[in-house]
């Protein structure tokens, strides 16, 4: 299964638009989204803190991949899709 993790924080405008382009490709392929507040965990906030929105992609056990941050990269979780796909 293809899983996106996508680290947030609340009233942020760039990373609710993030997870909205990213739901508008669910046509694609079969995924899972899980948001973390980076705000909620010490160690997210240190790794991403000036980052955020970041998205990172994992598929099945394999190592995360990320993806792209501030604004979603259609062309590259496109490709990240098609790629995870084809190792189905």
């Amino acid at each position: 299964m293809i899983k996106f993790t996508l680290y947030s924080r609340l009233y942020c405008h760039l990373c609710d638009d993030m997870l909205q382009a990213l739901e508008a490709l669910r046509g694609f392929a079969p995924f899972e989204v899980e948001v973390l507040d980076v705000d909620q965990d010490e160690a997210l906030l240190a790794q991403y803190d000036e980052l955020v929105p970041v998205l990172v992609g994992c598929c099945d056990d394999a190592i995360a991949l990320p993806l792209c941050h501030y604004h979603l990269d259609v062309e590259k979780v496109n490709a990240f899709l098609a790629a995870q796909s084809d190792h189905a």
